[in-house]
């Protein structure tokens, strides 16, 4: 390939008579989500880059980290409007930045770090966009939750990724009390203040000896996953205290057996209710069990009315 034919690929003429990048020219009118490094720089892609070149609206939940992130990737701001979009601001700005969708520009939202709308205020502006008619799209990236079950060592076909717990006693407890409903690995964020506090919670609730990983500081320098036992990472909280940001890792509860007696109590409890293959998943997914023994199980029962 030429430098002549390189350039061209590169540039495009616009309407009056000035050259843009093609990715500007290519970037389609509507709300662009733009996960951004949840730690070091260099993790942005290619294609997120490109969208925040040719943006001609961008949000942030941080102004100051989503300037700073452009500068560092030599992307010049230039006259564009740079609006911070964040929990306490967001009713106001949304009819703003809707307007900027419905007048057909492409507006790009960046969260603070990370995918937005993963623990983010980025949900209402994309439902907005959503019920407005607009094309909402996203150039996917880091993940601080992804970040951390991927080197947790814990089960990552089935996970459930929590958030932050509920600051209030009562709300908190139940809300401990219902993280294995889901029969899968659970991810959740906590503070360095706060995370002594829930380990021994989550040991109270869900047995000392469940496995976790607490991973702080992903992808920056002091980058530490600390495994073993929720008594163990008790333990090792009190000693040391973590600092900076922190994701928690909990593995799913063990498996529990169940007698046949219990098998059959729920069967029939349900085959009152459902067909006999609804009753078979619902129990199933209840106990733990394997779906297709229920079942048989359950037709067994049934025919014996």
């Amino acid at each position: 390939m030429g430098e002549g034919e390189s350039k061209h690929q590169l540039q495009k003429t616009d309407p009056g008579g000035g050259e843009v990048p093609v990715a500007a020219a290519a970037l389609a009118p509507g709300l662009h989500f733009v996960a951004t490094p949840i730690g070091t720089a260099r993790d942005i892609t290619l294609r997120a880059l490109d969208t925040l070149r040719a943006a001609e609206v961008i949000a942030a939940e941080d102004t100051r980290n989503a300037r700073r992130l452009m500068e560092i990737h030599g992307i010049p701001l230039g006259g564009r409007p740079l609006l911070p979009y964040h929990d306490h601001n967001g009713a106001e700005m949304r009819p703003r930045l809707i307007r900027a969708l419905t007048e057909g520009k492409r507006v790009a939202y960046v969260s603070d770090a990370g995918t937005p709308l993963v623990a983010d205020p980025g949900y209402q502006l994309a439902r907005a966009a959503i019920e407005a008619g607009v094309p909402v799209t996203a150039a996917p990236g880091p993940s601080a939750a992804l970040a951390a079950l991927t080197i947790s060592g814990l089960p990552s076909d089935r996970f459930l990724f929590a958030g932050f717990p509920p600051p209030q006693a009562g709300a908190r407890k139940g809300w401990i009390a219902g993280l294995d409903a889901s029969g899968a690995t659970v991810i959740l964020f906590e503070s360095p203040k706060r995370i002594h506090r829930l380990l021994g919670e989550l040991c109270e609730s869900l047995g000392e000896d469940r496995q976790a990983a607490l991973c702080r500081e992903l992808t920056k320098r002091f980058e530490e996953a600390r495994r073993g036992t929720l008594a163990e990472l008790r333990d090792s909280v009190e000693a040391v205290p973590p600092k900076g940001e922190i994701v928690l890792v909990l593995d799913r509860a063990g498996a529990v057996e169940t007698s046949e007696e219990d098998l059959d109590a729920a069967l029939h409890d349900a085959l009152a209710r459902l067909r006999v293959k609804d009753a078979a998943a619902e129990v199933a997914e209840r106990l733990g069990l394997p779906r297709r023994d229920v079942y048989q199980r359950a037709l067994a029962l049934k025919e014996k009315g």
